[in-house]
């Protein structure tokens, strides 16, 4: 069987509470991994406002896990995802060698970034964001 690397994006219910929030992504972690896949790398985004209300919902809580597993899990893990009422929306998709790349690029530029400005320098430059948004805003 023929492996492959993964990232599965993943939109919870919002409104659940933090503990069911958790239990959801731990169970899609173990189905990975019960599956013979292996997570490379979680991103947990948390609850974001969303662009269209999903399922009447206008906020969502999203997740995306990179992975590495046999090319037939994916769509035993869209079953699992689909039988499941509080998971909104879905994708997963391989990634070829480029977009791996690229993600290990980015990666690398953001700890550069983060090591060599200062947390004064980080301070303002975010202070000045809130003051633009704030003029853009009519505040």
């Amino acid at each position: 069987m023929r492996k492959g690397t993964y990232e599965s994006a993943i939109l919870i219910n919002a409104a659940l509470d933090d503990q069911q929030i958790e239990a959801i992504l731990t169970k899609v972690k173990d189905f990975i991994v019960n599956n013979g896949g292996q997570v490379r790398e979680f991103e947990n985004w948390g609850r974001k406002r969303l662009a269209y209300p999903v399922e009447k919902s206008k906020i969502g809580y999203y997740a995306i896990y990179r992975f590495d597993a046999p090319s037939d899990i994916v769509a035993k893990l869209e079953r699992t995802y689909s039988l499941d009422e509080q998971i909104l929306r879905f994708i997963t998709l391989k990634l070829n060698s480029d977009a791996l790349e690229q993600l290990e690029k980015n990666k690398t530029l953001s700890n550069t970034l983060k090591e060599e400005l200062a947390p004064e320098t980080i301070e303002k430059v975010e202070t000045e964001e809130a003051e633009n948004n704030n003029e853009d805003n009519g505040n």
